[in-house]
């Protein structure tokens, strides 16, 4: 934490909230507190991870070492990922604290076969380690069903989310609020001015602007989710801003229509308005984004159709590594290139009953068009390197998934995905073909 202040005014809207939920008719989580270490948990979460990325027709990678003109960039390792959480000790406001300790191991990665910022293993300069690992903990107080937390700590939600897509999650260091004394409504607040990439050495690094590449002292917001009056309808809205660089506004909705012999059909929104604020450290931003998703459920099939559009002259942005939510954020690309508009088609089913529990697969192809990087402000244009208009692009996806239902076993999940993207010289990201094999098993110590 950077300032005192900001911790003293989280203690001060917790203890309003606090106040706030006596009046409402219904016990607080805090009711059930079952102390400290009697409700204390450990999870163990051990991953393995391999990657290849072959960049295809004449794109090259700079390696670690400096070689440039290689094809292939291969990387695998192991991480293992320790959860601590307490429980809460008895009163009014419960104490409490969670921890974690995070460790990776470099099973094949190296400087001549990695990429020049390695996407699992941590960098130093020329140097892949061995082994690297970080560890961090938090701080938490409840009164009633509202919970702050002070430290180090994983995020969810739109706008400022923890991504935990590689080898081992992102975390960030501040003090957030969270909380769910009213009925219908799931809040969140808070402020952090620290963050640890996926494959970080250390804890409380600068914030970092995931295309501009700019860093900033601090990221506040405010939001949450709202269980409408209507069935299977929700609302979702949050307002942020990254310090110095621009405001943000978040509007997300989901709803589910139930249709008879078990099919469904279904609507997801996300809508992100960006504005430049304060030094406008990103340069101008007036970007508004939006994505959306329907899908029709037919027992174990689900068919789902996307459109996703970038209204700007830069990319839309956002903080760090994982808080982007639109639906046409692929895997090899976030299809949110200036004024781009992007499709997607895509395809999941359910293995259990057709050939084994645990079993599931999917495909995916996504196509953008219009992406006019001619207009970048000063800072994107230095950042990304990219020119020119009318940038057209595609990425095709599969992937297949199993999770052992049962024995000693049970919970070992296997992944193994394939991705495919192409594109022209306008639109600036690499030809590539990926393989990624990603297998993990949770253990609950206690």
């Amino acid at each position: 934490m950077n300032s005192k202040n900001g911790t003293h005014q989280a203690l001060h809207v917790l203890a309003a909230l606090g106040l706030a939920s006596t009046g409402v008719a219904h016990a607080g989580a805090q009711d059930d507190a079952k102390g400290f270490v009697e409700g204390s948990s450990l999870q163990m979460h051990n991953r393995y991870v391999y990657e290849q990325l072959d960049y295809q027709n004449g794109s090259t990678f700079r390696a670690t070492n400096g070689e440039r003109g290689k094809t292939k960039a291969v990387e695998s390792a192991y991480g293992l990922m320790m959860n601590y959480q307490s429980g809460y000790t008895g009163g009014v406001v419960g104490l409490g604290l969670d921890a974690h300790l995070y460790g990776a191991v470099n099973l094949g990665t190296d400087a001549d076969s990695a990429r020049s910022t390695p996407r699992y293993m941590a960098k130093d300069g020329l140097d892949i380690p061995d082994s690297f690992g970080r560890a961090g903990a938090a701080l938490k107080l409840r009164m009633s069903s509202t919970e702050l937390r002070v430290g180090e700590m994983r995020t969810k939600n739109p706008i400022f989310h923890s991504s935990d897509t590689r080898l081992l999650p992102e975390t960030h260091r501040g003090w957030m609020i969270s909380s769910s004394d009213i009925p219908t409504l799931a809040l969140q607040a808070g402020r952090f001015t620290g963050w640890s990439d996926r494959n970080a050495r250390k804890s409380n690094n600068a914030l970092l602007a995931n295309y501009s590449g700019v860093t900033g002292d601090a990221f506040r917001f405010l939001g949450g989710m709202w269980s409408t009056p209507v069935q299977n309808l929700s609302l979702t809205s949050y307002v942020g801003q990254y310090e110095d660089n621009w405001n943000t506004w978040y509007l997300g909705s989901f709803y589910k229509l139930p249709l008879e012999q078990k099919r469904s059909l279904s609507f997801s929104l996300n809508l992100y308005r960006n504005t430049d604020t304060g030094l406008a450290k990103s340069g101008e931003v007036s970007n508004t984004t939006w994505s959306l998703m329907s899908t029709y459920a037919a027992g174990p099939h689900k068919l789902g159709i996307g459109y996703q559009k970038v209204n700007g002259n830069s990319p839309f942005d956002y903080v760090n590594r994982g808080s982007i939510w639109l639906e046409n954020a692929m895997q090899l690309s976030d299809f949110n290139g200036p004024r781009e508009a992007s499709w997607q088609l895509k395809y999941d089913v359910d293995l259990a009953s057709i050939v084994t529990p645990g079993l599931s697969a999917g495909i995916a192809y996504t196509r953008g068009s219009g992406v006019d990087n001619s207009r970048l402000n000063r800072v994107y244009a230095n950042y990304l390197g990219y020119s020119g208009s009318n940038g057209k692009h595609w990425e095709r996806d599969a992937v297949v998934r199993y999770v052992v239902q049962g024995g000693s076993a049970k919970g070992l999940s296997m992944q193994l995905r394939y991705g495919v993207h192409r594109t022209n010289k306008a639109q600036g990201e690499s030809n590539m073909n990926q393989i990624r094999w990603v297998a993990e098993m949770p253990i609950t110590v206690f």
